[in-house]
């Protein structure tokens, strides 16, 4: 095997072993768990493919889908304000910013850079999409 991706696969088993990561899985394992979050999220699924249903039709009833728009929004806010949802979230954020340095630091490396760039606190998520250019 390259040793580059046998350093890969140590790293990834590595995160999994990390607190961030294990308390992603354990959120999601809770959410998971959670018959009424679940039941919201199921109820959100059904109002969106209620929507395209409706506004796939040859005559699109627009008080129709405004209702189910309104009741679209009302049940995501629901979800999200959902303790185990909120829970799940935050250990998300948390692990996201952990993964994005480390595929930060992957690309400068490749690109030629200093990798230790991406040890630096900065506003950078590591997603270029949103970038205005780096340093």
């Amino acid at each position: 095997m390259d040793t580059l991706l046998a350093m890969a696969i140590d790293l990834a088993t590595q995160l999994q072993a990390d607190p961030r990561c294990e308390a992603v899985m354990a959120a999601t394992k809770a959410a998971d768990e959670d018959e009424t979050l679940q039941k919201l999220i199921s109820e959100f699924n059904l109002k969106r493919i209620a929507i395209n249903t409706e506004e796939g039709k040859e005559e699109v009833d627009t008080e129709k889908i405004r209702q189910l728009n309104q009741e679209l929004r009302e049940t995501y806010a629901a979800v999200m304000a959902n303790e185990k949802m909120m829970a799940y979230n935050q250990a998300k954020g948390e692990l996201d910013v952990l993964v994005n340095k480390i595929q930060f630091a992957i690309n400068l490396a490749a690109q030629g850079q200093d990798p230790n760039l991406a040890a630096q606190e900065s506003a950078c998520s590591g997603d270029c999409s949103s970038c205005g250019g780096c340093h």
